[in-house]
């Protein structure tokens, strides 16, 4: 029997505020997603839906994008305290990576093959953003000021290209990533007529998937910028989008309207899992 592709279903009810974001998945296929039951609780989502408390951070913290690197660490963008923070998996032990004051707000983080991190950093009241490269000791890199609203971002399967989108100008902007990490040549990849950005991710096969919000889609957008598809996700503010399942073919959509993650099959694994997994 041929499985229906695109198509949103609910996947949790309940427990999240409107702040919810993330997501990122393990290597056993549970779900993690930010703000649970408040700005501070990171919740751990089973594949068929049932979420609990997996950690809370420290007072003066709240988390935003979440990714984990080849050895399962977790990285969270700590969007008040200016830090990317660093969780170890097993004893759920949190450390600051990276810090630096002149950050605005750390946003979504995007990782390479070898586990360089890259920061959006939007400025919401003046529509301007950062753009920031974090090394694999925690160094922070500025790699760009003079930005639109900086929102959802990643890297493409050849570790050549890094995406980065403006909420506001509802533009989607490519880098080409030098070999030291830095960032150059930037290029204008594809700009919409309405509505806004957050979260994206690639497939293994560098097609761009990006919510869309305020629209309540996420767009499928080919390496040329093509859009492929553009699927409902039962819910006006999509913030971000991560891959996962068995087969890494389920695509995970967080909706801060609903207050919930909501799932639809594709047809091409997401790069990080397939990564992950070589």
């Amino acid at each position: 029997m041929n499985e229906k592709l695109y198509e949103a279903t609910p996947l949790t009810q309940g427990d999240f505020t409107t702040g919810i974001e993330g997501p990122a998945c393990d290597r056993e296929g549970n779900i993690y997603c930010v703000s649970f039951r408040d700005k501070r609780g990171i919740a751990r989502v089973t594949p068929d839906g049932k979420a609990e408390l997996f950690l809370t951070l420290p007072e003066k913290s709240a988390g935003n994008g979440i990714r984990f690197n080849k050895v399962g660490e977790m990285f969270i963008a700590d969007y008040t305290d200016h830090n990317i923070l660093r969780v170890d998996m097993t004893t759920c032990a949190i450390s600051v990576f990276a810090h630096n004051d002149t950050m605005n707000q750390p946003n979504d983080i995007a990782i390479t093959a070898n586990s360089v991190l890259y920061a959006s950093d939007p400025h919401w009241g003046n529509s301007t953003g950062q753009l920031w490269r974090i090394t694999k000791e925690g160094k922070t890199i500025l790699e760009a000021s003079a930005m639109g609203t900086t929102n959802g971002i990643e890297v493409s399967p050849d570790g050549k290209t890094l995406y980065v989108n403006e909420s506001v100008q509802r533009t989607i902007w490519a880098f080409e990533i030098a070999a030291d990490g830095a960032l150059k040549n930037k290029r204008l990849f594809k700009k919409f007529d309405d509505y806004g950005f957050d979260g994206m991710r690639c497939d293994i096969d560098g097609n761009l998937y990006a919510t869309r919000h305020g629209k309540g889609t996420v767009v499928k957008l080919s390496p040329r910028a093509e859009v492929l598809q553009e699927i409902n996700v039962l819910g006006e503010h999509p913030t971000n989008i991560c891959f996962g399942g068995k087969d890494g073919r389920t695509a995970y959509v967080t909706e801060a309207k609903a207050m919930r993650l909501v799932q639809f099959r594709v047809e091409r694994a997401g790069l990080e899992w397939k990564r992950w997994r070589r």
